[in-house]
């Protein structure tokens, strides 16, 4: 069964033997078991455990369907996990931590973990790789956004000293790409583009030097916004998504964690379908979950007390 609502996949996914079912076909599509530990392929499942076991005498000879996933060691049962993951990929302004503790009663601290877990899995697998086009096409934007706070949000003290040091003081950067053909989006580093790319930003200084290897144009927005094809109108839409999420949603979100509401955010945007091509809600859920496997997050990390981050 593919459950087409939130209403479907909480009566689908209500039944744990679903969820294993589910899992094991994503991870093993060949139906052929494999134990995480030695890699032996005759294992035995255990049905009133949920679990399969290895003939080979090791060390974590039994192991669960959460093994080598984001759900690793997690006491929260994957009835309640492959909910949650639905939600965060399918509720367009996102989904607080208060809200999915309240949706599947589990405290609030262990909803937050969950759903940083849930956005390793959403993380971008693509960086790293080239956009844009050399032989032409619609082109490339980028554009930079900062993040942060409002003045008129803060303390009297602080807001002087933020008003001083100019508008952006404070505040984090964040990079974004667009490829216009391919409709996706890129933000937080700005990855290897293909010499040649036309790249359209807005007038700032940081990109004067694009013209050495791209077909660079701008537009000023202290004239307009669009001149023909020269926009970064398709990165003001996601940053306005994006800023809006982390208002009126999240709230306030560190620095530190940043990363990690972009890959949400990227996520949904990229995958969010259009004309040619709609993306329903199950099938952003099923893409989300061939993302789970062979990460890793644990608790220290996400609250930087581990000297290990995970790098996303």
């Amino acid at each position: 069964m593919k459950p087409k609502t939130l209403q479907e996949a909480v009566i689908f996914y209500s039944d744990p033997n679903n969820c294993v079912d589910y899992i094991a076909n994503k991870r093993w599509p060949d139906g052929v078991v494999t134990c995480p530990t030695c890699g032996r392929k005759d294992v035995t499942y255990l049905h009133t455990q949920r679990k399969w076991q290895c003939k080979s005498a090791h060390a974590k000879r039994q192991f669960s369907a959460k093994v080598g996933t984001i759900f690793e060691d997690s006491p929260i049962t994957l009835e309640k996990w492959l909910v949650v993951v639905w939600m965060l990929c399918n509720c367009k302004n996102g989904v607080s931590s208060y809200e999915v503790a309240r949706t599947i009663h589990v405290t609030q601290k262990s909803a937050w973990f969950m759903l940083h877990r849930i956005r390793l899995g959403l993380s971008n697998p693509a960086f790293g790789t080239k956009v844009g086009n050399s032989e032409g096409g619609s082109g490339v934007e980028v554009d930079e956004s900062f993040i942060g706070g409002k003045a008129i949000n803060m303390h009297r003290s602080k807001a002087v000293n933020y008003g001083k040091s100019g508008s952006h003081h404070g505040k984090t950067v964040v990079i974004g790409i667009l490829d216009r053909d391919a409709r996706k989006i890129r933000a937080k580093v700005v990855p290897n583009v293909k010499f040649g790319s036309k790249v359209y930003t807005d007038e700032s200084q940081a990109y004067d030097k694009l013209h050495w290897r791209y077909i660079h144009e701008f537009v000023n927005h202290a004239e307009r916004y669009v001149d023909g094809q020269v926009h970064t109108n398709g990165l003001e839409n996601f940053w306005s998504l994006l800023k809006r999420n982390l208002r009126g949603t999240y709230v306030a979100v560190e620095p530190f964690h940043l990363d990690r509401y972009l890959d949400e955010q990227i996520f949904r945007f990229n995958n969010r379908g259009h004309k040619e091509h709609p993306v329903n809600d199950y099938e952003r859920f099923n893409l989300a979950m061939s993302q789970i496997f062979n990460k890793r997050l644990t608790y220290a990390e996400v609250t930087g007390k581990s000297e290990e981050r995970t790098i996303i």
